[in-house]
């Protein structure tokens, strides 16, 4: 069971795939903190079910709450012997990823009261190569700013077997020339940290570091799939056929 507890609706960028960039009220409300309190509650919830992976995310960027790290260490410190939630996945863009809070995730990551895969992974959407391509994809020039996050989270896991990393790339428009630049970027990047990455056009597998190129959800899909179809080959990948009625 997939259980998304999230966090904020909030978000600190603006990128065009996202439907949560396109109204100011992603769920028909105003933007919102979730408070300590209904967090813990909701955790608390999840004693005596089967097989949980709890995820902080479903359209706002997490690490945008003000008591993030309080947050998701309660999660962990309640969850001796895995008697909450069997797995925990996190979902960022990685503009707010100091080196403080990289080092409590890979710390949480390695946690002695818990199996050793409870924190499966960490999903970075990044979505671009180059500056002026993230700037006009993601709606702020964050660009440097993430590489260097991202960066130093793989430097700070090191020979670590969790998290791991999963960098995505929404294949659109906008950023299709950069694939190739991207896939070869991070692939290294991912090999200096001492990992062989999966290479997919699918959801990447949860026990491997993986670079992502995803689909663009969008009005033309059949124009996108040619697009994701097209950067796919670009890079020595087949991309298999879209499934009928998939998002």
């Amino acid at each position: 069971m997939n259980v998304n507890l999230e966090l904020t609706d909030h978000c600190n960028l603006r990128c065009t795939m996202c439907s949560q960039s396109l109204r100011d009220e992603a769920h028909g409300a105003p933007h919102r903190f979730m408070p300590f309190e209904v967090w813990a509650r909701g955790v608390a919830g999840l004693e005596g079910m089967t097989d949980v992976t709890l995820c902080p995310h479903w359209l706002g960027e997490p690490t945008l709450h003000p008591e993030f790290d309080r947050l998701v260490a309660h999660a962990f410190g309640q969850n001796a012997g895995n008697r909450l939630f069997r797995h925990f996945k996190l979902h960022t863009n990685a503009v707010i990823l100091p080196e403080e809070r990289a080092r409590l995730l890979v710390e949480l990551a390695s946690r002695a009261d818990q199996a050793p895969d409870t924190f499966r992974a960490v999903h970075f959407s990044i979505d671009a190569f180059s500056v002026p391509t993230y700037a006009a994809g993601k709606g702020a020039d964050r660009r440097d700013i993430v590489f260097r996050n991202v960066e130093r989270f793989l430097q700070l896991r090191g020979a670590a077997p969790r998290p791991v990393a999963h960098v995505a790339f929404v294949v659109q428009d906008g950023n299709a020339a950069e694939v190739s630049a991207f896939v070869e970027h991070w692939r290294d990047r991912l090999r200096a940290a001492g990992r062989e990455p999966q290479l997919t056009a699918e959801w990447p597998d949860m026990d491997r570091d993986a670079v992502y190129l995803r689909r663009w959800n969008t009005g033309d899909q059949a124009h996108a799939d040619r697009l994701h179809a097209d950067a796919c080959r670009a890079v020595g990948l087949h991309a298999s056929a879209r499934p009928a009625g998939a998002f």
